[in-house]
């Protein structure tokens, strides 16, 4: 069994955070490698979905929508319902179709932001992309090209705001590396400090 197979299978036996939800985070420093490995995630867990959190942020509010995601996503799917939520459309620079997300055993949910205090008691675990930050940065830059240097510039200030005021990785149940072609974790109650041995290949909501 592959690493990603027996995470998955812990993942999967944990008790549901958000009424019938097993919801698990994703964080990490833009460039980290959060959405690859999230969906190699999912597809060990059989195919899970996986909400990626630059379709919540907007230009206006990289960090600013922990209202909007609480009242479309988290309300109902913690009340077992599904949720009605339109995603960001960077280029057209607005809200565009309706998506419906059903009220399954497990959602991930990755991106930058998704172990912030709003998030982590809806959480089932809290996976942190163990990736320092200027590395991050510049695989982010190398993969966006020249043309999106200006907003790198921009993101990397409001990055630096968010976790200073709202860190996620101290409260990292697993710290997962990147290792050649594969991963490796970390996870117990050390994972933040780095000191477990482990390591292999809500508030006030409506529950169901």
């Amino acid at each position: 069994m592959n690493t990603l197979e027996v995470l998955a299978r812990e993942l999967a036996a944990l008790p549901p955070s958000l009424g019938p939800v097993r919801l698990i985070g994703v964080d990490g420093h833009a460039g980290s490698g959060k959405s690859t490995f999230a969906g190699r995630l999912a597809t060990a867990l059989g195919g899970v979905p996986v909400l990626h959190l630059d379709d919540v942020a907007t230009h206006a509010e990289p960090f600013g929508w922990t209202g909007r995601f609480r009242s479309q996503l988290l309300e109902p799917l913690a009340a077992g319902r599904a949720a009605h939520w339109r995603p960001y459309d960077w280029v057209e620079r607005r809200f565009g179709a309706e998506r419906v997300q059903e009220p399954v055993p497990l959602l991930l949910v990755e991106g930058v932001g998704a172990g912030r205090r709003a998030l982590r008691p809806h959480l089932a675990r809290l996976l942190w992309m163990e990736t320092p930050r200027e590395e991050s940065w510049r695989r982010g830059r190398s993969r966006d090209g020249r043309e999106l240097a200006g907003f790198w510039d921009g993101w990397e200030r409001a990055e630096l705001a968010h976790f200073a005021g709202d860190p996620s990785r101290p409260f990292a149940d697993v710290l997962v590396r990147q290792c050649g072609t594969g991963y490796e974790w970390t996870s117990g109650t050390g994972a933040a400090a780095g000191t477990s041995s482990s390591v292999t290949e809500g508030h006030d909501l409506p529950r169901a």
